[in-house]
């Protein structure tokens, strides 16, 4: 009888350990908020939501996408760092609010650093120097020298003060002695649009963003802005190899959650990440949209890349003298 009973136990057993974690009452086992920090429609929005989808089929439960703009990623990022730390409200960030913007903005209320509990490094996508049709330069160099010989005669636009492509510009002025003079403008459709109409001389903007113009001769690319070529468009040389060593300048993306979330829960979350961006669905659609991807997807890679990053743009705030309130 004992002999039944014991194996009735092991069995029961068997049986519980076999069933889904949601099943059993353990976490996931409700809808889970996946915070954008920036309006709907954008890149960081469509990829938040190839991601939500794959990851409710791997968390067996609802994930949403909830969009809180303003302030360039701040006001979001400051509501799910003020969250209850659960698992269930997490943010898809990007180098706005987890690096930038930590010196760029005055009276910041949280600190990319120590608010966050990190989950997982997405990737990044690189941005790229674009010149005007008739600029008559074929490279980096050559753009270098022209504006050496006439310094402060070429400008470039970015999508506003503060933005990373007006950041960009102040890194490349700081590291090849040039002076490019700063053209903001409100997004970066105007800025492009100038450029297009030949009004401004050159931009730093995403790839996928260039990627149309480029490949239609509307505007001339020089170089990749990150430590590597680009896969979606390999055949263009970094800008650190044409003589800018250490040149680096991308936006990466990353997911966290509020400080406090308890580790078991982090590690739940950062495995249904990882097999999510393994999936071909989003794995094809970011390929299109431009994104490098990273082989180390571990909690403690995302949180030293943020610190790094938090430290690099600092340096480069306090060069371009800007502060936003």
């Amino acid at each position: 009888m004992q002999k039944r009973k014991l194996l009735t136990l092991i069995a029961g057993a068997a049986m519980l350990a076999a069933l889904p974690a949601q099943a059993q009452g353990s976490f996931p086992d409700k809808l889970i908020t996946f915070v954008v920090p920036f309006p709907p429609g954008g890149p960081t929005d469509a990829m938040a939501r190839i991601l939500a989808t794959e990851l409710t089929k791997e968390l067996g439960q609802s994930v949403i996408v909830d969009n809180r703009a303003g302030a360039g990623g701040n006001i979001g990022a400051d509501a799910v760092a003020r969250a209850t730390p659960d698992g269930y409200t997490i943010m898809f960030g990007t180098s706005g609010p987890l690096a930038i913007n930590q010196s760029l903005y005055k009276g910041q209320k949280y600190d990319a650093r120590t608010s966050f509990e990190p989950i997982v490094y997405v990737g990044y996508l690189p941005n790229i120097l674009v010149v005007r049709s008739g600029l008559g330069v074929a490279n980096v160099q050559e753009l270098i020298a022209k504006e050496k010989a006439k310094p402060g005669t070429l400008n470039y636009a970015s999508s506003g003060n503060g933005a990373s492509s007006h950041l960009a510009g102040v890194l490349f002025n700081e590291m090849t002695g040039t002076k490019l003079l700063h053209v903001p403008y409100k997004g970066t459709g105007p800025a492009l649009n100038d450029l297009l109409g030949g009004q401004v001389d050159m931009t730093f903007t995403d790839i996928l963003t260039a990627m149309p113009y480029i490949k239609t001769d509307k505007v001339k690319a020089l170089g990749v802005a990150t430590a590597k070529r680009s896969s979606a468009m390999p055949d263009i040389p970094t800008i650190a190899e044409q003589g800018v060593k250490g040149y680096d300048v991308s936006v990466f993306f990353g997911v966290v959650a509020p400080k406090g979330t308890p580790a078991d829960r982090i590690k739940v979350l950062n495995q249904a990440f990882s097999r999510a961006l393994d999936s071909d669905r989003v794995k094809q659609s970011f390929a299109q949209q431009g994104l490098e991807g990273s082989s180390d997807r571990s909690p403690a890679y995302l949180a030293k890349f943020i610190k790094s990053e938090v430290d690099k743009w600092a340096k480069v705030v306090k060069q371009a003298g800007v502060q936003l309130d």
